[in-house]
């Protein structure tokens, strides 16, 4: 039977601690761990594991089908919320796609979704550092199917439907050239026979018994990429600042000591937060060797640009590096200036006063 995940994921806030929203929320949350899937799994684990919140309400009726009642939300450290919904259909591709055309151009789904974090983070106090639900979000569709129908292997089918599914992983053009579908279907991965995982830039098409970990490890991604982005907005932002506090310093404040030590602090607290930020996102999924999440994993970041994105980041971070030792250099040089005036004026002064007194 096909499924839709759709998903939206949040930037709420400097930084969660998973330890108080947990005992805040008691029986209601859980951490989320990865399950065993051929051999062991611990080349893939979450550093913290992010806090998993289950919320149940009524149905939100999209066109003639509904979701499901209960709505994942999932917390990470690094101040970051997801939340997820499930819609079960009863036809094939014909209707997944209907389906998720419909969900794509509305925005029922959104509006609920940021309701929903905004309550949560309201209701974790002191538990969210610096909380702030921002406007910037990121939304992706996980469309699935659990077992392959007619019975052939799951790579024979999407390879005979493969028109399809790249019309519902890029819905928005009536008829998609050949290189258009080889693009959108190009990166995909297998464990066995049953189960094909295709990632595409803002959907997935999951053909897979047991999908639950394939679905964390594609939300994962997106959630780092949120998070990355908005990393890198906040760094264009520092660093505009940043040339501004360098223009202040012209004229009559080049020659003050002190006027350089608020600017210091500034540049020097933009660097820090945003060089940690980077450091707690890029390090909360450890992967390691050949595992099968762990490859899940770098192929929705090699689609997502991961390491363009961190390329692009460690940049401007050098940058707001260079600023402020430049800004630094400028306060040593003003203070040995000042000091070579001081030492000036008071041997002047001292001469002006032995002549005087003689």
């Amino acid at each position: 039977m096909p499924e839709i995940h759709p998903f939206f994921v949040f930037e709420v806030g400097q930084g969660i601690d998973l330890d108080a929203a947990e005992r805040l929320l008691g029986s209601g949350s859980e951490r989320q761990t990865f399950r065993h899937r051929g051999r062991d799994t611990t080349f893939v684990q979450f550093r913290p594991a992010p806090l998993r919140v289950v919320r149940e309400g009524a149905p939100l009726v999209i066109g003639q089908w509904r979701t499901e009642r209960e709505v994942d939300l999932v917390l990470y450290d690094f101040g970051a919320a997801s939340v997820a919904y499930e819609i079960n259909l009863d036809g094939g591709l014909a209707e997944l796609h209907d389906a998720n055309l419909l969900l794509r151009r509305t925005d029922e789904l959104r509006a609920h979704a940021r309701a929903a974090v905004e309550s949560l983070i309201a209701s974790l106090g002191s538990a969210v550092m610096k909380p702030h639900v921002a406007e910037f979000m990121e939304d992706y569709q996980i469309l699935g199917i659990r077992d392959v129908p007619g019975g052939e292997d799951a790579k024979t089918f999407c390879e005979t439907h493969r028109g399809e599914i790249a019309q519902m992983l890029r819905p928005d053009t009536a008829d998609l050239s050949l290189d258009e579908v080889t693009a959108a279907t190009e990166i995909r991965i297998s464990f066995g026979l049953s189960d094909v995982t295709i990632v595409d830039w803002d959907a997935a098409f999951v053909l897979d018994p047991e999908p639950e970990d394939v679905r964390a490890v594609l939300e994962f991604a997106n959630v780092q990429l949120i998070e990355m982005r908005w990393l890198d907005t906040q760094l264009d932002a520092a660093l505009e600042r940043s040339y501004q506090i360098v223009g202040r310093n012209v004229g009559w404040r080049a020659f003050v000591p002190g006027a350089h030590g608020g600017d210091l602090r500034q540049v020097a607290e933009l660097q820090l937060e945003s060089a940690l930020l980077l450091e707690r996102v890029t390090n909360s999924l450890k992967v390691f060797g050949e595992e099968y999440l762990t490859r899940i994993y770098r192929l929705a970041a090699r689609r997502f640009q991961l390491a363009e994105l961190d390329a692009s980041i460690s940049r401007k971070l050098s940058i707001l590096e260079s600023i402020y030792q430049k800004l630094s250099d400028r306060a040593a040089t003003v203070r040995m200036e000042t000091l070579e005036w001081v030492v000036i004026i008071l041997f002047t002064v001292e001469i002006v006063l032995g002549v005087v007194r003689g």
